[in-house]
């Protein structure tokens, strides 16, 4: 069972205005096995967001515009899986955030490198759903058909821009996830 403590006695002085007036000491939240249960949802978030953007990228993109004989289909296909991808992929890295602030109780956690490679993904990853993804949408929607609008016409030289800049946010996004779980494994490694 865990022990609760009032907040007094474990700092000595009472709580200040609007503070919880207990905390758990030497409870589950703080055993051997809650930080091992939360340790392994930061690798289990990071590896599930890590994996579904190297199948998005590695096969799902490739096979739709080789099997699909309409661009146009291909890339709608992609684009919404890749809405999906974005928006699980930021609840994955909300969900090791959390994670690891809870297991670490201390904000300075998300200075780590671990950390930081996670906050950049999330980031990157929400500035291409509402910025890039966006435009492309709107700029479809105006071409009607991509494969059809000629290549030198002022929206689709806008819309392969944006598709470049998107694929760099996914490489990149990819690259840190990468470095991310790097680090998140070093971290467990033993200090010599």
């Amino acid at each position: 069972m865990a022990r609760i403590a009032p907040l007094r006695r474990i700092t000595g002085r009472p709580p200040k205005f609007g503070a919880v007036g207990f905390v758990w000491s030497q409870g589950l939240l703080y055993s051997g096995d809650m930080q091992n249960f939360l340790r392994s949802i930061e690798f289990l978030t990071l590896g599930l967001w890590l994996g579904a953007d190297a199948f998005l990228s590695f096969v799902v993109a490739p096979g739709a515009f080789s099997i699909l004989g309409n661009r146009d289909a291909a890339g709608m296909m992609v684009g919404f899986s890749l809405a999906r991808l974005h928006f699980a992929g930021i609840f994955l890295g909300l969900i090791f955030l959390i994670a690891r602030l809870i297991r670490t109780q201390n904000f300075a956690s998300f200075t780590t490198a671990a950390a930081l490679c996670v906050v950049l993904m999330v980031v990157l990853t929400a500035a291409s759903q509402f910025t890039v993804s966006n435009r492309m949408e709107n700029l479809k929607k105006e071409m009607v058909s991509v494969q059809n609008t000629p290549e030198d016409d002022p929206r689709r030289v806008a819309f392969n821009r944006l598709h470049h800049a998107s694929v760099r946010y996914e490489g990149a996004v990819l690259l840190l996830g990468l470095a991310g779980m790097f680090l998140l494994v070093r971290e467990l490694a033993p200090k010599s």
